[in-house]
């Protein structure tokens, strides 16, 4: 599926406190400056473990299964950058939201994926995004579209922010105890627009985590 591999831990200590880092456009402090919100984050080193096992090659992009249950259909209709650090960091915001619903599919916040592709309030966002459903008793069914992609290095290189649109209008909670499908009525709250800050691991072969989440929900531009 992607550029390498590299094996990292299941176990994950959870947070203390689980925060959803979610601002509208006007506070992600990008505007015209060059500077990337957060793009001072560092970076955290999952610590190696055995491979896991159960899905194919295509599934694993860093040796960590970021396999989805075939009703939860994640599309990334964007096409990557020439960039080779900006392709990395797009590719791994994928694994980053592929990882969020592969916790809320298996009822954890402790997956491997977690830890491959999230750090400090990335994983604190992804952490709470899961916490919610599983305290509702929800998982996740439909297709849910990423889309307008757009990317942006920090000065330093080790910094990408990727901005995304996100069409929710076919992604549904589904009760987990009696398989309900919950839809509501479609409107401008299906419309997201996402700005994910990726780090690079410095000491991984090309592994970016997401650091910061920044959402501006009922985003019209997205429609």
């Amino acid at each position: 599926m992607k550029r390498r591999t590299l094996p990292v831990a299941a176990a994950f200590a959870a947070a203390a406190t689980l925060l959803l880092t979610a601002c509208g456009g006007g506070d992600d402090k990008s505007g015209d400056s060059d500077k990337i919100a957060g793009a001072d984050q560092g970076a955290e080193k999952p610590s190696a473990s055995a491979e896991p096992p159960g899905a194919p090659a295509e599934d694993k992009p860093d040796g960590v299964d970021v396999s989805l249950p075939a009703d939860i259909d994640l599309v990334f209709d964007w096409e990557k950058p020439k960039d080779e650090n900006e392709a990395a960091a797009m590719d791994d915001a994928a694994n980053f939201f592929r990882a969020i619903y592969r916790g809320v599919d298996k009822r954890t916040t402790e997956d491997a994926a977690l830890v491959a592709y999230s750090t400090g309030d990335g994983s604190k966002y992804a952490r709470t995004q899961i916490d919610v459903r599983l305290e509702g008793g929800w998982t996740a069914t439909g297709t849910r579209r990423h889309y307008q992609a757009t990317t942006r290095s920090a000065p330093n290189g080790n910094s990408v922010e990727v901005a995304f649109c996100v069409d929710s209008s076919k992604f549904y909670s589904k009760e987990v105890k009696t398989g309900k499908v919950l839809k509501g009525t479609p409107s401008i709250t299906d419309f997201d627009y996402f700005k994910i800050i990726m780090v690079k691991l410095p000491t991984g072969d090309g592994l970016w985590q997401a650091s910061k989440v920044y959402v501006e929900g009922k985003a019209a531009k997205c429609q």
